[in-house]
């Protein structure tokens, strides 16, 4: 790495400034609001696998992208919408999700590491197998997401929604579920002894 990547390391990059496949970021996304808006000029945005990093799409409208593989580590998703997004084994270590809307995402094997994604709606997301270590989700909503492999470790979870989200092979452990909203009837597991 050289001088000039480490000083722009820091900085948040413009949809402008960042290019995928011979085309501009700014311009994908366009044309993905026209697909979304049903123009037939439109056309789904494909990011499979783009170096998104620290790029700022706060409230951009994300819904049915394809994100499989993409670098999003470090971005700002605050408030976008990625409503049946396909996020699978993407890297969103350390990305901005906070009230973003993840309804019927995917987010398979997807590393979410330290993300803060405080308020953000997870709704039915499939999150199989996703890393979520130290991740803060306080008030995120789980309803009927599916989490069964995801690594919570660390995770923060205060006044999370659990409830109608089966826990049948998700490890707990050790994350302080005391203000969540859980499962009727959910017994967290005891502590090996």
């Amino acid at each position: 790495m050289g001088i000039l990547d480490i000083l722009k390391a820091g900085r948040l990059r413009s949809p402008r400034s960042v290019r995928h496949k011979d085309k501009r970021l700014s311009e994908i996304l366009a044309a993905h609001e026209k697909f979304l808006r049903g123009d037939e000029s439109g056309l789904r945005a494909d990011l499979a696998s783009a170096d998104l990093s620290r790029v700022d799409l706060a409230g951009a409208n994300l819904a049915c992208a394809n994100f499989q593989g993409a670098n999003l580590e470090g971005a700002i998703l605050r408030e976008a919408k990625l409503g049946s997004a396909d996020l699978s084994n993407a890297c969103l270590r350390c990305a901005d999700l906070r009230r973003a809307d993840c309804t019927e995402a995917v987010l398979i094997a997807a590393d979410l590491t330290e993300a803060q994604a405080g308020g953000a709606e997870l709704f039915r997301a499939d999150m199989r197998s996703a890393i979520l270590r130290r991740a803060d989700f306080g008030a995120a909503n789980f309803r009927g997401a599916q989490i069964r492999g995801a690594e919570f470790e660390g995770a923060g979870m205060r006044t999370a929604i659990l409830r109608e989200t089966n826990l049948e092979g998700v490890d707990l452990s050790g994350v302080d579920l005391s203000t969540t909203l859980l499962p009727r009837g959910y017994k967290a597991p005891s502590a090996p002894q």
